[in-house]
């Protein structure tokens, strides 16, 4: 299996980008008698590459602007479309042929908002291995682009030349991300998700039963005689996921007979920076807890940190639980407590339905159970190996 990895999409133009037709201006040697090779000009045909350099937009998308794609702005379209009639461009229809045909390739675009030298989520990178070796195990190839949401990712469709799929993977605000999913749908490309399955979205979803997981959380640090506990995390419809596990958190603390306490509830992204950041905040905020339940493990790691730092012990003054079990849970000190995603059978069930997509099946979007793993940092029993 090849996995290739490219970074998120630039544009580029070489040669003379100010003349194409100089650019591609050939010379051809023509044998003439007494042995001189006299050079002959020879204009070739204008390409869409000619379209793109003049355009100053990628060939992918002077392919889709001629075949009137929904993904290309109308006003792109009709310049590309003046520009290839002034060139009096006329597409190779074989190599149009070749470029529809299977590639056996899956693309997965990796979403994080975060700068380039950033560590990529330990997380995603789990998921990733699994989405390899699934994809491997069919015979396919898999081509990684790592994007931002806030980028214009829907309309950078190069990949379709390469890829017969798309696996969309990232935390993140899918919700303002809804007419760009709309118009990859609308082209006929086929794409899953792997996040929460939110009512009048577009696509097939894969995703653990977040709120499920945050429940199992929360109720096993009340079985621990935790009252006080505090979420930080995001409760905004912006994350989704985290709007999910922090829905959990408050159903398990009603369903225990104890009301929320907004004073507990911290806003967070998933990073140890911004977990530290939010354990100080909760310190310094004055508010009484002896608990944590975080969105993530990244934001757990962050805020045992914080405790530490003003002398507080883990799980003797608070018991803190996370949510992923990334691989570095079970090595922190103290081990981390947290809820299991199941990655492997993630990654089999994106590449699966997928591949039931490009088929022309309909396969149903659906939810994986967590599972609570118990270690030292509640102070509750470990769990059974």
């Amino acid at each position: 299996m090849r996995l290739a990895i490219r970074p998120q999409h630039v544009h580029t133009i070489s040669g003379n980008s100010c003349c194409p037709q100089a650019a591609r201006g050939s010379l051809q040697g023509q044998y003439r008698p007494g042995g001189v090779a006299v050079a002959q000009h020879k204009e070739p045909r204008p390409t869409s590459k000619d379209i793109a350099l003049l355009a100053q937009v990628s060939q992918a998308t002077v392919s889709r602007a001629l075949r009137d794609s929904p993904l290309v702005n109308p006003e792109t379209r009709a310049r590309v479309k003046a520009i290839a009639e002034q060139l009096h461009y006329r597409a190779d229809r074989r190599a149009a042929g070749l470029r529809t045909r299977r590639s056996h390739t899956l693309a997965l675009l990796i979403f994080e908002e975060t700068s380039d030298d950033a560590p990529i989520n330990p997380f995603f990178l789990s998921l990733l291995g699994h989405i390899t070796r699934a994809a491997s195990r069919r015979g396919l190839d898999l081509l990684v682009s790592f994007q931002q949401l806030s980028d214009d990712w829907h309309t950078d469709y190069e990949l379709s030349n390469r890829a017969d799929g798309l696996i969309l993977l990232g935390y993140g605000d899918y919700l303002t991300s809804a007419p760009r999913l709309q118009r990859l749908a609308d082209s006929g490309a086929h794409f899953v998700i792997w996040g929460p399955i939110v009512t009048g979205m577009t696509g097939k979803y894969v995703c653990s039963d977040n709120r499920a997981g945050a429940e199992q959380a929360v109720r096993h640090l009340l079985s621990l005689g935790r009252r006080r506990i505090a979420y930080v995390g995001s409760a905004s419809g912006q994350w989704p996921e985290f709007q999910l596990r922090h829905a959990g958190y408050v159903q398990a603390l009603r369903d225990a007979g104890l009301v929320p306490d907004p004073a507990l509830l911290v806003e967070a992204q998933s990073s140890e920076a911004a977990g530290r950041a939010a354990g100080i905040a909760l310190l310094d905020s004055g508010a009484a807890f002896d608990a944590v339940f975080a969105a993530s493990d990244r934001i757990a790691i962050g805020i045992i940190g914080a405790l530490r730092e003003r002398g507080l012990g883990v799980p003797q003054d608070v018991a803190v639980v996370g949510f992923d079990d990334i691989g570095s849970a079970a090595h922190f000190n103290p081990p981390l407590t947290t809820v299991q995603q199941d990655t492997q059978r993630a990654g089999e069930m994106l590449v699966e339905n997928l591949l039931r997509l490009i088929a022309g099946e309909t396969p149903e979007s659906a939810l994986i159970e967590p599972r609570l793993v118990v270690r030292a940092s509640c102070g509750g029993r470990h769990a059974a190996r």
